[in-house]
């Protein structure tokens, strides 16, 4: 007797860069097979997911069309379909401004770059941290699936 297996799912994963200089950057601090595993982990769901990396200058620049800030932020998202089993959202990565939080809270730039993408694919399921209960339960989620993908909490004091 043979029992059906569940088809796989369908996540389209695009990851783009804003320069070459980003490219070199992120691909030296992890490969896009580990980037596309970090996705899939928080993602769960098929669909497509596009993640930009980006430099100061354009991170400054979405940050102010989409949110009136007049800086640039390490992870804005965009959601465009959230279903029960679709997933459609563009997340946007600024590199410096990530490269400057890991010096910052001396933390290896490879954790604190996996942290920000679970963080990013979370905020495109519809987890928010506005409110403490929300910011709770969207932390939980990130600790575990970073522990899952081998990595410490990034909320533990060093």
């Amino acid at each position: 007797m043979t029992t059906k297996q569940p088809s796989p799912s369908k996540l389209e994963i695009n990851i783009q860069f804003a320069s070459t200089a980003i490219e070199e950057k992120v691909l030296a601090i992890a490969s896009q097979v580990a980037i596309k595993k970090w996705v899939k982990a928080a993602v769960g769901l098929n669909g497509l997911i596009t993640l930009r990396f980006v430099n100061t200058a354009e991170g400054k620049k979405l940050n102010f069309a989409f949110r009136s800030k007049d800086y640039a932020t390490n992870v804005l998202t965009f959601p465009y379909e959230l279903s029960n089993q679709t997933l459609t959202a563009d997340i946007i990565f600024c590199l410096p401004v990530i490269q400057k939080e890991a010096s910052e809270q001396s933390k290896a730039i490879k954790a604190h770059l996996a942290h920000l993408i679970i963080h990013g694919c979370l905020h495109a399921r519809g987890l928010d941290h506005e409110g403490n209960k929300e910011a709770k339960k969207m932390e939980a989620k990130e600790i575990a699936l970073l522990k899952s993908l081998g990595f410490a909490n990034p909320y533990a004091p060093i």
